[in-house]
């Protein structure tokens, strides 16, 4: 892949100008709870879907590293790779953009999952948090979409995964009226039965382990809860463990990528291509007893060149991460 650097605003969609303890117990319990909550499944026709509470911790692709692809070709390619789930962006002008879904597209993505034995693990939104009242409701309008998205396809408590933009220079002002629209949101998800898990970004206001778990705090719903994705506080040298023990007990979805640089000077890479030591990650999260899965993904960075092989990065990022549960013994779901 071209290593050339590049700022954070081609990850996700941020604009240029972006810039780019409590007890382990505790910690394993309020995440499988909130699992168990959402491990109840529709069936569509006579051969189960796969469970949605994985019995370890899955392996996982996003399907946001595969939009040159259809969703169905896609679930089959991950599952040939040896993949147990995928997540699907639903964001507009995507192949699984929630507002264009119709029965015939429900039932041949069922039958994929079901016939490839694949778990949708979650469903990617891109949802800028602050804005004007229009914007604001456009945004729990698109959660609402992909969350019917999520239950159509059989889970019937799906997780929307989404960063929430800004700037990391406004943490401070920005973090009481976030907390007031994120009330709008879990209000919304626990009617609708579904849960938001708000990530970090390199390059967002909330750019740190301890903002999204003072979100999570202060909103004190069980459907809003947090993506934990190691590779945007490395890039602001944040140690590994000590993001973990802030973050994970918060955390009911995990994307995995490397990266390279720092917070000005941004580069994703495929997991395994970096120094993230993957074998005390996978150790401290089993230990921590986390019962959720690990999701590739693929920087927009990556995806959005020219000559990007979908198949290829599925392939090299599955190499490196099944080779890292098998030697630390993790069982996977």
């Amino acid at each position: 892949m071209n290593s050339r650097l590049v700022t954070c605003s081609a990850e996700r969609g941020l604009s240029a100008d972006a810039g780019g303890r409590q007890e382990q117990t505790h910690s394993a319990i309020c995440r499988r709870q909130w699992l168990l909550a959402a491990s109840a499944i529709t069936l569509a026709g006579p051969r189960r879907l796969r469970a949605a509470t994985p019995a370890g911790i899955g392996l996982g692709f996003s399907l946001y590293g595969a939009r040159s692809m259809t969703t169905v070709d896609a679930i089959a390619a991950c599952h040939k790779i040896g993949y147990d789930c995928v997540e699907l962006p639903v964001m507009p002008d995507w192949p699984g953009d929630s507002g264009k879904w119709n029965g015939a597209k429900y039932d041949e993505t069922i039958a994929a999952l079901k016939d490839h034995n694949m778990r949708l693990s979650a469903l990617m939104e891109n949802l800028p948090l602050l804005g004007d009242q229009a914007h604001r409701r456009q945004s729990l309008v698109r959660l609402e979409r992909a969350a019917e998205v999520g239950q159509r396809l059989g889970v019937a408590r799906p997780v929307i995964e989404t960063i929430l933009g800004g700037r990391p220079q406004n943490w401070k002002r920005d973090q009481a009226p976030m907390a007031k629209e994120l009330e709008a949101w879990a209000k919304s998800a626990e009617k609708h039965r579904y849960a938001v898990a708000i990530k970090a970004h390199v390059g967002g206001a909330m750019h740190l382990p301890e903002h999204p778990v003072a979100l999570a705090e202060k909103i004190g719903s069980p459907s809003l809860r947090c993506a934990y994705d190691f590779s945007h506080f490395q890039l602001r040298n944040v140690d590994l463990i000590e993001s973990l023990r802030t973050l994970l007990r918060y955390s009911i979805f995990i994307h995995v990528k490397d990266a390279r640089g720092d917070a000005k000077r941004v580069q994703f890479l495929l997991p395994g291509q970096g120094t993230i030591d993957y074998h005390k990650y996978l150790t401290f999260v089993n230990r921590r007893k986390y019962r959720g899965d690990m999701v590739v993904e693929v920087s927009g960075q990556i995806h959005s060149k020219p000559g990007y092989d979908p198949i290829a990065a599925a392939t090299d990022s599955y190499r490196s991460l099944a080779k890292s549960f098998a030697d630390a013994g993790i069982r996977r779901g």
